[in-house]
C-alpha cells in the first residue's frame, strides 16, 4: 500500500492553529495527529512548514474547453455573447481541441487548487481521456440540444460515455446525462432524455432558471417555471444538478428541496453576462445543497475557484446586510464539501480521516497571510490561488513546489494557442 506523510501541516478545519501529520494510505486519509503516527516510518514526506491544508476545490460546473474562447468575446449579455460569438465559434471545433482545451483548463485547476470539477461540453470521451491522463478528478456529462432527430444520437453518446466511464479510475470520473437547457431542447427532447437516465441510473445536469427571459419565456410557453416544468416530467426523480438557478421563487425552492436538486451557484458568470445574483442565503436556509463553479468563459479566470468563494461571501453580505448571511467558513464548505455533495462523491471534500484525500497546501509566506487572527477568513478574503504549492488528488502528488509533475505544459499551451486561433480567425 502507498503510504504518504505531510508533516507540519496547518489545517484549516482545525480547532487550534499548530502542526499536525496527515498520514495518507493509498486514497484515504488514514490518520491525524500532533505525533508521528505509527505506520508511517517509511512513508514519502511531505514537509508543509509554513502551509496550510484545505480541502481540493470542487469546481461543480464549468464547459472546460472553453477556455480556448477566452478574451474572445466580452461585456455582453448571455444570449447575444451565445448566439453571435459562441455557438458560431463553437461549430469549428474538432474532438482534438476540446481534448487540449480541457488538459489546458486542467492545468489552470490543478496550478490554483481546484482538484475535482463538473463539466458538460461536447466530445466528452477525449474529454474523459484527459481527466484518466492527469488524475484530477470530474464529473462529466455531454451537454445535449435537441429539436430533431439528427439530436438524439448526441444522447446516445452520452449514454456509452456512461455506461463506459461511469465510476472510472477508482471512482475519480461520475457521468451524468447533460441537457442543456429549457431553451434549446424540445419537450419531447428532454422526455427522451429522462427516460435514459432513468434506464440507465444516471443523473442528470442542466442549466436552469440562469436569467429572467427564459424564466419568462418558459412561463408563456408552458404557464410554469423552468424549475416546475421539468419536475414534471420526472427529471428530479433522477437526481439532478441544477446549474445557475438565479430566477427562483420561494415555490421553486421549496420544490428543489423535497426533490433534493442540487445547485451549482455561479457567481462570477452571472455578474458578468447581467444574468443576476442567485438567492443562495434563501436556497441554503431550505436545506438545499449548493455548490460553486465558474461556467464557461464568460469569466476572466474561469477555474479560479478561490475568486469564486470569495465572490460569493461578499455578494451576498452586500444583498442582505447581514454579515453573517454567508460567513466565510459557509463559503469554502460551498466550495469544498458541499460542492463535492453536489456531483455525487462521498468522503471527500473535507480533511478527516475516512475521508478521499485531495488535499491542496497553500503557501502561507505572504503578506496578505499576516496577521493571523483567522486563518478561514484569511483564506477566503485575502488568499491568492496561485499560492497553491502542492496539489494531492486521490493520494497522488500531481503539483509540488508549484510545478506539475505529470503535464508538458509547452506543448499544451502552443496547442491551445494554435487552436484557439483557429476557432476565432485571430
Amino acid at each position: 500500500m502507498a503510504k504518504l506523510l505531510i508533516k507540519n501541516a496547518e489545517i484549516i478545519s482545525a480547532k487550534d492553529t499548530g502542526k499536525y501529520y496527515i498520514g495518507i494510505e493509498d486514497n484515504l486519509i488514514k490518520t491525524i495527529s500532533k505525533e508521528l503516527p505509527q505506520g508511517f516510518e517509511g512513508a514519502e514526506v511531505i514537509d508543509s512548514d509554513g502551509k496550510i491544508a484545505v480541502p481540493g476545490m470542487v469546481n461543480t460546473h464549468t464547459h472546460a474547453a472553453m477556455t480556448l474562447l477566452r478574451s474572445y468575446a466580452d461585456d455582453m449579455v448571455l444570449m447575444d455573447w451565445l448566439q453571435n460569438k459562441i455557438w458560431p465559434a463553437e461549430d469549428g471545433l474538432t474532438d482534438e481541441d476540446i481534448y487540449w482545451g480541457t488538459m489546458l483548463s486542467i492545468v489552470e485547476m490543478l496550478k490554483s487548487g481546484t482538484t475535482c470539477f463538473a463539466d458538460m461540453y461536447f466530445s466528452m470521451d477525449r474529454v474523459a481521456d484527459a481527466v484518466a491522463e492527469t488524475g484530477i478528478r470530474a464529473a462529466l456529462s455531454r451537454g445535449l440540444t435537441g429539436f430533431s432527430d439528427e439530436n438524439f444520437a448526441k444522447l446516445e453518446e452520452n449514454a456509452a460515455l456512461f455506461k463506459e466511464r461511469h465510476n472510472s479510475c477508482n471512482g475519480r470520473i461520475r457521468v451524468m446525462l447533460g441537457p442543456h437547457a429549457p431553451y434549446t431542447c424540445s419537450m419531447d427532447y428532454l422526455k427522451k432524455v429522462v427516460a435514459k437516465a432513468q434506464e440507465l441510473g444516471s443523473e442528470i445536469h442542466m442549466h436552469l432558471a440562469e436569467t429572467r427571459g427564459e424564466v419568462d419565456d418558459c412561463f408563456k410557453e408552458h404557464g410554469m417555471s423552468p424549475i416546475k416544468l421539468m419536475d414534471s416530467i420526472g427529471m428530479f426523480e433522477c437526481g439532478t444538478l441544477a446549474a445557475h438557478c438565479v430566477h427562483v421563487d420561494e415555490e421553486d425552492m421549496e420544490l428543489m428541496a423535497a426533490k433534493h436538486v442540487r445547485v451549482a451557484h455561479n457567481p462570477q458568470s452571472n455578474l458578468k453576462l447581467a444574468s443576476g445574483i442567485a438567492p443562495v442565503p434563501a436556497m441554503l436556509a431550505h436545506g438545499i445543497t449548493v455548490g460553486l463553479g465558474t461556467d464557461g468563459t464568460s469569466s476572466n479566470n474561469n477555474l479560479d475557484m478561490l475568486e469564486e468563494c470569495r465572490l460569493a461571501a461578499m455578494l451576498h453580505k452586500n444583498m442582505t446586510g447581514d454579515p453573517q448571511i454567508l460567513p466565510a467558513a459557509e463559503a469554502l464548505a460551498l466550495a469544498t464539501s458541499e460542492g463535492a455533495k453536489a456531483l455525487g462523491f462521498k468522503n471527500l471534500g473535507k480533511i478527516e480521516a475516512g475521508q478521499i484525500a485531495d488535499i491542496v497546501l497553500y503557501d502561507m509566506d505572504k503578506p496578505y497571510w499576516h496577521p493571523r487572527h483567522d486563518r478561514t477568513s484569511l483564506f477566503v478574503y485575502a488568499a491568492n490561488a496561485g499560492d497553491a504549492d502542492t496539489v494531492i488528488i486521490d493520494g497522488k502528488v500531481l503539483l509540488q513546489n508549484g510545478k506539475l509533475l505529470n503535464m508538458d505544459l509547452e506543448k499544451i499551451y502552443a496547442e491551445a494557442d494554435v487552436r484557439a486561433r483557429r476557432l476565432t480567425n485571430k
